[in-house]
């Protein structure tokens, strides 16, 4: 994914980089066991979902979970702003404000290693 794009709503969305520090789960090859204990009426509905989805139960529930957290994780890691908030983000980043004293004085205590 880019760092950034505009969503179907045309609000501009920035992405965090730790996406790149994801392991693929297409390329894993070492299956790892899970355990969970659900209620017996979860349990049949989601053996009909699979069944509706001609897939076996462990497929079905990995892909509803990954899509999931998958889900979780963009929410967690995308900032959206509007497409004015994105253009005033832009003219600030080309055109930046003078420092004000606060700033500078700031900016002194800093290491010189910054």
């Amino acid at each position: 994914m880019k760092a950034h794009d505009i969503d179907a709503r045309g609000v501009f969305c920035f992405h965090s980089e730790m996406e790149a520090d994801m392991p693929s789960i297409a390329n894993e090859n070492n299956n790892e066991r899970m355990s969970l204990r659900v209620p017996a009426t979860a349990k049949a509905k989601l053996r009909r979902a699979a069944a509706l989805r001609n897939t076996d139960l462990t497929s079905f529930v990995t892909q509803s979970a990954l899509r999931e957290a998958e889900a979780v994780i963009e929410e967690a890691e995308t900032i959206r702003v509007s497409r004015r908030d994105h253009l005033r983000i832009l003219e600030l980043l080309e055109n930046p404000p003078k420092p004000n004293a606060k700033l500078r004085a700031a900016i002194v205590g800093l290491p010189d290693a910054l």
